[in-house]
């Protein structure tokens, strides 16, 4: 009950921004008393929310507490079904374990699991990701899509153009997209993004998509090794970003985006990562379980599988690989 005012006050507050909502409107609204309307606006204010009150108006929203907590996250959030619901932490080991688990326990489409630190986060192939406090966005969302299992790696290519949207809206920076999951700013990486299923032999359960974006770091927030390859926004844009309204973004940019593979395929997807795709038209290696594959990525086919033609003409079909950007 106690989640469903809270979600309902933020709602209100989402659909009437920059005006004074009166606590007896906020109460019929909400379907509460207005002792109780009062208690969630004080609840806000010890989360960092400034509140105004003015007499005879009302009560307003007039600065955020920096956070990326379900309320943080929630005030502005105009998706119908991306995180409706949300699993926040402050620490946690991974947000993808606390997503698989929740996806055991089904919980619903959409479902949001985000932290302000990951003390083990991880990336492809069980690479560790550098997760740091209160810097970067650390989340893991659920999808349950109704499409065969090997159609799943097709999300992490939908993620990737959401989050290059999100990143455009938010910020004056030019991210590409490196197959088949980093974002790069300046040859650097700043986002990476990790899919995983949970399936039958012939359906999927679910689809768990990892996003580890570098959003507020400083230089030395990085270790030593990580520097010469790694990025964040604000170190490419010289100011703070808003995390929160950075989540937003992406979950409004990736719902936009995943019904419209749901209802048209995968093609107007993929002409869109092909259009922020660095490697395209260039030469690369791909670094395979079998061995290195140079040549130039031609392009992905209409299952997101990479295409590299070789020196002798050979087009090569890359399900899994290292890319590295010959310069």
């Amino acid at each position: 009950m106690q989640t469903d005012v809270r979600k309902k006050l933020l709602e209100a507050f989402t659909n009437h921004e920059d005006e004074y909502l009166s606590g007896q409107y906020l109460a019929d609204l909400i379907g509460c008393s207005r002792t109780a309307v009062w208690k969630h606006i004080e609840d806000l204010r010890k989360e960092g929310f400034t509140l105004e009150a003015v007499r005879r108006k009302g009560y307003r929203i007039t600065q955020t507490s920096k956070t990326v907590s379900e309320n943080e996250i929630r005030l502005g959030l105009k998706t119908n079904t991306l995180g409706q619901q949300i699993h926040y932490e402050e620490s946690v080991e991974s947000t993808q374990k606390i997503a698989h688990r929740l996806a055991y326990d089904e919980a619903p489409e959409g479902t949001l699991v985000v932290a302000e630190e990951q003390t083990c986060g991880r990336g492809r192939m069980d690479r560790a990701w550098h997760s740091p406090k209160y810097t970067g966005i650390w989340m893991s969302l659920i999808l349950r899509p109704n499409i065969p299992p090997p159609k799943a790696p097709q999300l992490t290519l939908i993620a990737a153009v959401a989050v290059v949207q999100a990143m455009e809206q938010m910020t004056s920076l030019t991210p590409q997209i490196k197959w088949p999951n980093d974002i790069l700013i300046a040859g650097k990486k700043v986002t990476g993004i990790l899919t995983e299923l949970q399936a039958d032999s012939d359906r999927i359960i679910s689809v768990i998509i990892g996003i580890g974006m570098n959003v507020n770091q400083k230089e030395e927030d990085f270790p030593e090794e990580l520097r010469k390859i790694a990025t964040s926004l604000m170190q490419e844009e010289g100011v703070e970003i808003d995390r929160a309204a950075l989540i937003r973004a992406v979950l409004t940019k990736l719902e936009t985006l995943y019904q419209l593979y749901l209802e048209k395929g995968f093609y107007p997807i993929k002409l869109l990562w092909e259009s922020y795709a660095i490697s395209i038209g260039n030469n690369i290696t791909a670094r395979t379980l079998t061995g290195n594959i140079y040549g130039k990525a031609a392009g992905i086919t209409e299952d997101g599988v990479l295409l590299v033609e070789d020196l002798e003409g050979k087009t090569h079909h890359i399900y899994s690989a290292d890319i590295e950007l010959e310069r």
